[in-house]
C-alpha cells in the first residue's frame, strides 16, 4: 500500500476524534478523480511510503498508544483487500480501537461484504446524485447507483451511529459536502438517506472551496455561499434527519485539511 501519511487528526467530526484525535491513515492514489479535490497532492500522484500490512499495523498501535479513541482508513477502497489484512494483524497484535472507512462512497456491495466484522465505522462521502455531476466532475460513471448501494450495505453491517462517552464505537454516518449552485443535488440525497433512516447521522459539510481544478468549472469556481448552506440543512430538518452535524460556513477550509508537507506526521 502507498500512504501518505500516519498521523493524528483533529480534523474529523468530535464524535470520532475526542480530545486526542482520529488516527489517520491517508492512502495515495483514489477511485475518484474529483476537479476540486482538497487532497489532491496525494490523490492524483504517488510518492507515499510503501506499507506491507504487517507494517501498517504497526502503524495503527503506535496511534493507539498515543491516545487516539478510532483509527480511520481514508480514501482506502482501491486497497480493500491489504487494509482487511492490516486490521487483522493489528488485532491480533493488541488493536481495540474502533475502526473507521472513510471512503468516496465509490464502492460495490460485494467488496464491502468482505469487510463485515472488520470496520466498526462507516464514514462514506455522498458526493452526486446525478449521473452527469459524477462524470463531469469526478470522471466516475456508475458513481450515484454505487453510491446508494453502498450506504444500504453498510447500514445494515453496523446500523446506526453509537457512541460511549461521546465518542462513536460503531454505525454509520453519511457525508456530504454542500456544493455551489446545487450540482450535487443535496435534496435527493438526502431524501434518500432519509429513506434508509431518519436516524443515520449526517455529517452536512461546509468548506468547499475552489481548489485543484475547480476554477475551470464555472459552476465551482466559487466558495460556497452561506445561504446554500442554511438552505441545505433547512432542507435536511424538513425530511426529518435528526441526528445532523452542521459546520458553520465560515470555519475556514483549511481547518480540515491534513498538512502532507510536515516532515513528521508518521508515527514513530
Amino acid at each position: 500500500m502507498e500512504v501518505a501519511s500516519c498521523a493524528v487528526h483533529t480534523g474529523e467530526e468530535p464524535f470520532f476524534t475526542g480530545s486526542t484525535g482520529t488516527g489517520n491513515v491517508f492512502f495515495n492514489h483514489c477511485s475518484m478523480s474529483c476537479v476540486y479535490c482538497q487532497n489532491h497532492q496525494i490523490s492524483t500522484c504517488g510518492g507515499g511510503r510503501q506499507y506491507t500490512p504487517d507494517a501498517l499495523a504497526e502503524q495503527l498501535l503506535n496511534l493507539q498508544r498515543q491516545g487516539c479513541p478510532t483509527v480511520g482508513f481514508v480514501s482506502p477502497g482501491h486497497y480493500l483487500p491489504l487494509v482487511a489484512e492490516t486490521i487483522e494483524a493489528a488485532r491480533k497484535k493488541g488493536l481495540t480501537v474502533p475502526t473507521i472507512w472513510n471512503s468516496n462512497g465509490f464502492e460495490t456491495v460485494e467488496s464491502l461484504r468482505t469487510l463485515e466484522g472488520l470496520i466498526d465505522i462507516y464514514l462514506p462521502d455522498f458526493k452526486y446524485w446525478s449521473e452527469d455531476s459524477s462524470l463531469k466532475y469526478s470522471a466516475t460513471p456508475g458513481y450515484p447507483g454505487a453510491a446508494r448501494a453502498a450506504v444500504k450495505e453498510m447500514f445494515r453491517q453496523t446500523g446506526l451511529l453509537k457512541l460511549a462517552n461521546g465518542v462513536a464505537e460503531s454505525g454509520l454516518c453519511v457525508r456530504h459536502l454542500v456544493l455551489p449552485n446545487d450540482i450535487a443535488d443535496t435534496e435527493e440525497i438526502l431524501r434518500f438517506v432519509a429513506s434508509v433512516s431518519t436516524q443515520i447521522a449526517v455529517s452536512l459539510m461546509s468548506q468547499y472551496n475552489p481548489v485543484y481544478r475547480a476554477e475551470e468549472f464555472v459552476l465551482l469556481s466559487r466558495k460556497l455561499r452561506p445561504s446554500e448552506y442554511w438552505r441545505a440543512v433547512e432542507t435536511a430538518e424538513k425530511l426529518g434527519l435528526v441526528n445532523l452535524l452542521i459546520q458553520e460556513p465560515d470555519s475556514s477550509p483549511d481547518n480540515y485539511l491534513p498538512d502532507f508537507s510536515r516532515k513528521d506526521t508518521f508515527s514513530k
